[in-house]
């Protein structure tokens, strides 16, 4: 679920407690966290809606309902409310600049990974999927595994190892 910019702060202080998108599915669901670069979001609420009022449009962080309905028209399927909260900063951060690497084991297929990236900061996940004569996706969900036990952090283009993740290298050399 992507989230305006200019709204995360708003989100933080709990300004903004609704989202509405149109999905033909719900991307997220009620009970669930979203992890994400500018911290948690507990997903308290989805609804599908047919109407919108006023006070949901301010509450999504818009003027008006028809500032709203811009945002969403156009698109296929059902109009979702989500109601969220923030839930706290992404514990990956804490986690990354550790250099705790204790319980921290790798299969040899994400070592090749982790290894690739220390070798090759900053390049683009398809050229390095390449390189192991693998597909982007896939190899997207490893790099997103190494990135939970806080080894890999993401650049605008591309990857590099975190402090714990060149610790955890140095372990093995």
């Amino acid at each position: 679920m992507l989230i305006r910019v200019a709204d995360w702060e708003r989100i933080r202080s709990g300004e903004i407690t609704l989202q509405f998108r149109r999905w033909k599915r719900p991307t997220v669901r009620a009970g669930g966290r979203l992890r994400t670069s500018q911290g948690v979001l507990s997903i308290d609420e989805i609804e599908v809606v047919s109407r919108v009022t006023r006070a949901e449009a301010v509450a999504a962080g818009f003027p008006s309902v028809a500032a709203l309905k811009s945002s969403v028209d156009g698109r296929e399927g059902s109009l979702y409310r989500i109601r969220l909260r923030f839930a706290g900063d992404d514990p990956r951060i804490e986690l990354r600049s550790s250099s705790d690497v204790d319980g921290v084991e790798l299969k040899e297929d994400a070592l090749a990974v982790l290894r690739l990236i220390a070798a090759n900061p900053g390049v683009r996940a398809a050229d390095l999927a390449a390189s192991l004569g693998r597909e982007k996706l896939p190899f997207k969900a490893d790099v997103r595994k190494l990135k939970a036990k806080g080894l890999t952090e993401s650049l605008r283009v591309g990857y590099r190892l975190s402090p714990r993740g060149e610790a955890y290298l140095k372990t093995l050399d």
